[in-house]
């Protein structure tokens, strides 16, 4: 395997398909079982090659960052290749120790931080072999309600299912939240739903130990997780969803109409008394039979229209994203778009086409094309700034609009205005020179057209 591995860094015409089907080949053959077979021995088929390959791939398409033993994506192929016999006997023997989280914040849109445990990539690997194997175990019992973290459903789908709840006159809604969900689940409530699909117990002990690994703070100290699921690891959504099927059954079993994404979720009915007897009701049932605690601060029944659920305010004729929301993508273009940050405009272009694509992918749906319109314009406006803050020397700027077909006389007025960047940037001879055809060509995304082609892909 060395002699492969070496030939594989020195040989130009081995691709990088073929490297990597060499190190899977030759150190990921653990067993020959089929991939998604119903098995009684689970571990098996946790650690099947194929099932291995599939979340390895998983794992380097997400391109997180290192655990705490500092291995990046890159190199854990030359890992893997030299490790995993060993390792894959340790797991089997029931002797794998997993390795403590790291622990960052990452911030919320309300000023408060959301912790995220980060697992080593060979943990991350391990886990998502895991979850592929386990997750056909509970897909098929899990709620119709349910719309987060599983195949071929999406947060439209919730948002969409309250729009239509909303349409049979539901109008007040029951915005539950549950209190640091991840951090609060009790670990013996987990596995004994667990135990309900898993019969082999090296797999729940395995479990059990990703659970109590523990996480390590930046400044070094180890914390131990006496309960809690950490977010972060590719387990921890199909745990959350597996401890919260109970929730949506008992839901069913009432005749609610309601949507459940992760942790989020809302129930919608059709007077103010029935709300508050619902929500005195769940949350006891929350609270005693599933051993969570509902954060009363947030908690609230309200009218439908004053709520918000996963980002989008929602009534019977519309969907719309929350105000909030829109003041963070402004917030995130003018930061992408200061006038104080040198950075080259090749690489700004890029970071906004790619922050405007995603926004867009999940918010256009509540978006109306009158604002698409509004903020499109908006946008080419702070991109005509940063060139002409660029070009901020007379003759710079005299050169540039001369190249771009502006004649000398109109020039010499624009090119020595004493008024600030922001409003030479909305001057007619600016925006003549740097108009839509040009930003284009320069790298500009256009959200009124990325709008037209999510709401309307057949034209």
């Amino acid at each position: 395997m060395k002699a492969q591995t070496g030939r594989a860094q020195l040989d130009p015409r081995w691709s990088k398909h073929e490297m990597e089907a060499d190190w899977w080949t030759h150190a990921g053959n653990t067993s020959g079982g089929k991939h998604g077979a119903v098995r009684e021995d689970l571990l098996e088929a946790i650690l099947d090659r194929a099932n291995l390959k599939s979340a390895w791939r998983r794992v380097r398409s997400n391109n997180g960052s290192a655990g705490m033993d500092g291995m990046s994506i890159e190199a854990f192929p030359a890992f893997y290749a030299t490790h995993w016999s060993r390792i894959a006997d340790q797991l089997r023997k029931g002797d794998y120790l997993p390795a403590a989280v790291r622990r960052v914040w990452i911030p919320k849109g309300n000023g408060e931080q959301r912790p995220l445990g980060i697992p080593t990539v060979l943990d991350r690997v391990i886990q998502q072999a895991i979850a592929q194997v386990i997750a056909p175990l509970f897909e098929a019992q899990f709620s119709e309600h349910s719309h987060g973290f599983r195949p071929g459903r999406r947060a439209h789908d919730a948002v969409k299912s309250i729009q239509s709840a909303a349409r049979e006159r539901r109008s007040y809604a029951i915005d539950c939240d549950l209190k640091s969900f991840f951090d609060k689940v009790d670990h013996h409530e987990l596995m004994r739903r667990l135990r309900r699909r898993i019969t082999d117990n090296r797999v729940l002990d395995l479990i059990v130990r990703y659970l109590k690994a523990g996480s390590v703070l930046p400044n070094g100290t180890r914390e131990p997780t006496p309960a809690g699921v950490p977010q972060g690891g590719p387990l921890s959504p199909l745990l959350a969803n597996i401890m919260l099927d109970d929730l949506d059954h008992e839901l069913e079993r009432r005749g609610h109409r309601f949507a459940r994404y992760a942790d989020d979720f809302i129930i919608v009915v059709k007077s103010k008394r029935a709300a508050e007897r619902v929500m005195r009701s769940i949350s006891g049932y929350i609270e005693t039979k599933l051993k969570l605690l509902v954060n009363t601060a947030k908690t609230k029944v309200a009218k439908l229209s004053q709520c918000s659920f996963l980002g989008f305010s929602i009534t019977a004729k519309r969907i719309r994203y929350t105000d909030t929301k829109l003041l963070a993508f402004k917030q995130t273009i003018r930061h992408i778009t200061s006038r104080s940050w040198s950075i080259a405009m090749s690489e700004r272009l890029e970071r906004l086409r790619l922050y405007v694509s995603g926004w867009l992918g999940y918010y256009a749906i509540g978006m109306p094309y009158a604002e698409a319109r509004a903020l499109d314009g908006w946008l080419r406006r702070r991109v005509r700034l940063c060139y002409w803050k660029q070009w901020r020397l007379p003759r710079t700027r005299f050169r540039k609009l001369l190249k771009l077909g502006i004649n000398r006389k109109t020039i010499k007025q624009a090119s020595r205005c004493r008024k600030g960047y922001w409003r030479c940037s909305n001057l007619r001879v600016v925006c003549i020179a740097m108009d839509n055809v040009w930003l284009t060509e320069q790298g500009c995304p256009s959200i009124k057209e990325q709008w037209v082609k999510l709401r309307y892909p057949n034209g």
